[in-house]
């Protein structure tokens, strides 16, 4: 005779405290083991769930994964507002480079390019992209309405002059990620962007 399977706990059955079991597990399992081994099934099992309970409130796996990623990508980088667009992108980089130095960000960013060569993330994948982008644009739009920025600048742009060289060393050179990187990065992004007006002062 098989002994019942372990019921699941009562605070993990609905609502927010399922939705952050969920989430948290889905981290967990694509951190450690990749996309391949995060299924619905292993999700729910280490989020102590049940299978149906997931498929009820995303859908799909790919849903599941891809608000798992966001969620954890927008709790991780908040957009700072300290009234400075240096400081703002000083902050939010270097939270982005210290993120990306642990192993579960390396590993998260990692299958944010394996998900690019899944057909059914496709679409989704590229909203979550540009979003992202969006979110952090904001910065520097307020630098321009601020003055601080000539008002040409491109916001997209400048947020990637500067994520892109992490991203870079995180899958291809492996070379540290620390707060001189990100100063010079920055710096470097903000001197094409300053406004005539700083540059001449």
């Amino acid at each position: 005779m098989t002994s019942p399977e372990p019921s699941v706990p009562p605070l993990r059955r609905r609502g927010e405290p399922m939705r952050r079991a969920v989430l948290a597990a889905t981290v967990e399992l694509l951190s450690a083991q990749g996309l391949a081994a995060t299924t619905v099934g292993a999700v729910a099992r280490a989020a102590g769930v049940h299978e149906t309970s997931v498929y009820r409130r995303w859908g799909s796996r790919e849903n599941l994964v891809l608000d798992a990623l966001t969620t954890r990508m927008d709790t991780a980088l908040p957009i700072p507002d300290t009234g400075r667009v240096r400081e703002d992108l000083l902050e939010f980089f270097g939270a982005l480079a210290g993120l990306l130095g642990t192993a579960q960000g390396r590993a998260l960013l990692r299958l944010s390019v394996e998900a690019q060569e899944d057909a059914s993330l496709d679409d989704r994948r590229r909203s979550f992209w540009s979003e992202r982008l969006d979110r952090a644009g904001e910065m520097v739009r307020r630098g321009v309405r601020r003055g601080e920025l000539a008002a040409d600048t491109d916001a997209g742009l400048l947020i990637e002059a500067v994520s892109g060289p992490l991203f870079v060393r995180v899958l291809l050179s492996e070379a540290p990620l620390d707060g001189e990187l990100v100063r010079g990065l920055v710096d470097l992004a903000l001197d094409g962007g300053r406004s005539r007006a700083q540059q001449e002062g």
